[in-house]
């Protein structure tokens, strides 16, 4: 092999190299702006390092800023994660979703998408019997806020409040866990406007309107709740993993800020 080439090679491989340490997962990044944000969303308690607690995982890089999945997967089975706390430092509006949880929720691992409107830490602060603790990664998206909507807003509204239920077994389901573990995928139809995007025929702005609560029952038992704003992206999808208690169905409650209410009872049957 010429001198040349070898080092032709040697420059390639330096490059990919640098390419992939500047692609790869950062966690979060120092931020004036939590600094501001801090106190209005936690007060003065003090937060502990999550990392030993649980992960966020999202993409470094967002394919599509307006539907950014981020994944809070509990690395602790031993902790009760009774609340978490969604935050996307630089958004218009912060606070992405506060998120509560039933005891059949144990381990954690739940999966939402949500708008990344620039540059951005994304925060989870979760809330357990010892007290608060924070972790999370920096994203790279922008404009997610303000993207246009999939469809025409006659369309949307049409078709708003309707709910599907995808539902699996959870095959990686720890032994110990009992009764059996599954796996669902609720979708909720709305376009969950952002106040910030244009109507494409007028380019006016169209109001804010998206869900702002959201339920999710088995039977009787109350498996999470979701207080979300304009960060939580057109069409919501929840994917999460529970214990089974036998119900035959899950029933999904969700209003939104023109006070509108949807309720469907989903049976779980698998792969439906």
């Amino acid at each position: 092999m010429s001198r040349s080439l070898i080092c032709a090679t040697a420059i390639a491989l330096a490059l990919g190299l640098a390419v992939q340490a500047q692609e790869a997962p950062n966690p979060l990044t120092e931020s004036t702006q939590w600094e501001m944000l801090r106190e209005d969303i936690i007060g003065t308690a003090p937060i502990g390092d999550g990392a030993d607690l649980l992960s966020l995982d999202a993409p470094y890089r967002a394919h599509d800023a307006a539907t950014v999945p981020i994944v809070l997967r509990q690395t602790d089975p031993s902790a009760a994660i009774r609340k978490a706390t969604v935050v996307i430092d630089e958004n218009p509006a912060p606070v992405a979703a506060e998120l509560g949880f039933g005891a059949a929720m144990a381990p954690l691992d739940f999966e939402l998408r949500v708008r990344v409107n620039q540059y951005s830490n994304v925060r989870v602060i979760a809330e357990t019997d010892a007290g608060l603790f924070m972790t999370g990664r920096f994203v790279k998206a922008s404009g997610g806020c303000s993207a246009p909507a999939s469809r025409a807003p006659e369309e949307a509204l049409a078709n708003m409040g309707q709910m599907k239920l995808r539902s699996f077994l959870a095959g990686a389901a720890a032994p110990q866990i009992s009764p059996a573990r599954r796996e669902a995928q609720i979708m909720v139809r709305h376009p969950n406007y952002s106040g910030l995007q244009r109507d494409q025929i007028t380019h006016l702005f169209i109001p804010a309107h998206f869900i702002d609560h959201l339920e999710v029952w088995q039977g009787e038992a109350l498996l999470f709740t979701m207080d979300g704003g304009i960060s939580i992206s057109e069409n919501p999808v929840f994917r999460f993993s529970y214990s089974d208690n036998g119900a035959p169905a899950l029933r999904v409650l969700a209003t939104d800020t023109e006070g509108n209410r949807f309720e469907q009872v989903l049976p779980k049957g698998v792969g439906s």
